[in-house]
């Protein structure tokens, strides 16, 4: 599987989602964002690195780039058997969040589509330290979307000097007064987001979803609703369960009252194809995740812009 991302052709793709399934040590699929896949390569030699963390199996050259190779099973929590390496067939090469990144699998199945709103959030009974974005089902079978974010978090995180190169310029008392509507599934990227947001001092609102932004965007920017409290600028990951961020654009720029806010993208998606569909959307912007000094300067030009449409 060369390139598994395909031409956008419709805005009703922008509501679906591809998912690769595959097996670790269980009898249950797992599955993970199309978009995020490059290839697909039968189990590599790899390099051992000294006092590595115990998840890296090790490191891999694939055509001149090298690159982590992470057991998948190992940093979920399964039990891992001593000959697991020995039982692994596959690993999926990743790209998001502006890296490769390999992971070791047991088996590789299919590829599904759904709607997103066929995505739903985890179960209660996962518990809060799972590494499970979504699930849905194939065939009776409970499938669990994993977040590969918060799995490399554990051994390449954003550091203290990454935020303390956040830059406030251009940031004036006007645009501080402006709300800002944080919009993820996951807790990692939220609290990362906060502490951008916390650096600049602006105020904002934190959503779990786009079913859940909409329901405090109608609530915050309706007819009755005080001024001091309305929204500015929505700051929106993409992949999300019931509603992602493209459909959430869309369904903001469908609703009147809604339709001029400004929206900010953060993805961990890369390439010109999400920024297509970004823009098929209504988006004024997208953004790979995660810089922070980056989103900030993002965050500071959209708030300046709604200052200049509100003056």
């Amino acid at each position: 599987m060369a390139n598994a991302q395909q031409p956008f052709t419709s805005e009703n793709q922008s509501a679906q989602i591809e998912i690769l399934l595959f097996y670790l040590n269980s009898r249950l699929p797992f599955g993970i964002n199309v978009l995020k896949v490059k290839e697909i390569i039968p189990m590599p030699s790899m390099t051992q690195l000294p006092n590595a963390n115990p998840v890296i199996c090790g490191v891999a050259n694939l055509r001149g780039v090298t690159l982590p190779v992470i057991d998948l099973a190992r940093a979920i929590g399964q039990p891992v058997s001593a000959d697991n390496e020995q039982t692994a067939e596959s690993v999926i090469i990743t790209e998001f969040n502006r890296g490769l990144h390999g992971f070791l699998v047991n088996r590789v199945d299919r590829i599904v589509n759904r709607d997103w709103k066929e995505i739903l959030p985890p179960p209660n009974t996962l518990g809060t330290s799972t590494y499970t974005s979504g699930v849905t089902r194939e065939n009776d079978a409970l499938v669990q979307i994993l977040d590969l974010e918060r799995i490399i978090a554990t051994f390449d995180s954003v550091s203290d000097g990454d935020y303390a190169r956040i830059s406030t310029e251009g940031l004036d008392t006007q645009s501080r007064r402006q709300r800002v509507l944080l919009v993820d599934d996951s807790a990692m990227a939220r609290a990362q987001t906060v502490r951008t947001l916390d650096s600049l001092q602006v105020p904002y609102v934190m959503a779990r979803d786009g079913k859940d932004a909409m329901e405090i965007l109608l609530k915050l920017n309706g007819d009755e609703a005080d001024p001091a409290d309305a929204i500015s600028l929505v700051l929106s990951d993409i992949e999300m369960p019931e509603m992602d961020g493209y459909s959430l654009t869309q369904q903001i720029r469908q609703t009147p009252s809604l339709a001029n806010l400004y929206i900010l993208l953060h993805t961990s998606l890369n390439g010109a194809i999400n920024t297509e569909r970004a823009e098929k959307c209504g988006a004024n912007a997208v953004l790979t995740k995660f810089v922070p000094e980056e989103l900030a300067a993002q965050v500071i030009n959209g708030l300046k812009q709604t200052v200049r449409e509100d003056s």
